[in-house]
């Protein structure tokens, strides 16, 4: 029971801070809504901090894991793949919950560039990254750390962008700049 409760408890905790915003949800709020005690939540998660680190955390695994195994529904060749990751977060974008991206949105509200939450949000960008340079060098681009920069750049501003004004095709906007970059990357490197 007590997994169940710490996982309940990071569970609703997450929500909230996607919804409303990490600053804007105090510990009051998420223990109403998660059903519970102070006494329990700081059981498990001793100061908000290691809530939202916590929530950070996972946030992180299930988007990697969604990215890349989009990624691969979407297409089987590095190339696609590059292409594909648009689709991967057009369809995010498209959701009726989204709220932009978690790591964005955390990295605004805790600006210190020494700040856990900071540097947490900028592993995940620089985990991201890397996948993009992996796919780029496998598809043999002229400079993949350059083009994997370039395309998660295009990626973050259309979130930004889609998150500030829904349904405005920048995610699909974005994906027609990619296919531009990375066909002018790969016929570069021929």
């Amino acid at each position: 029971m007590a997994r169940n409760l710490q996982d309940h408890i990071l569970q609703t905790a997450s929500a909230l801070f996607y919804s409303q915003g990490i600053k804007a949800t105090g510990v009051d709020t998420i223990v109403k809504a998660a059903g519970t005690t102070k006494m329990s939540l700081y059981k498990y998660f001793p100061s908000k901090d290691d809530l939202v680190l916590a929530h950070l955390s996972k946030s992180r695994e299930a988007m990697l894991n969604r990215i890349l195994a989009g990624m691969e529904q979407h297409a089987s060749e590095p190339k696609q793949k590059l292409l594909a990751v648009f689709a991967v977060f057009d369809e995010l974008s498209s959701s009726p919950e989204f709220r932009g991206c978690p790591f964005i949105n955390a990295a605004a509200e805790f600006a210190e560039a020494s700040n856990p939450v900071q540097l947490a949000a900028a592993e995940f960008s620089d985990t991201f990254q890397q996948i993009l340079t992996d796919l780029a060098r496998q598809a043999g681009a002229r400079n993949p750390e350059a083009l994997s920069q370039q395309l998660a750049m295009l990626i973050s501003g259309a979130m930004v962008s889609e998150q500030r004004r829904r349904e405005s095709g920048a995610m699909r906007t974005a994906a027609a700049a990619a296919k531009v970059l990375i066909e002018q990357s790969l016929a570069c490197a021929e």
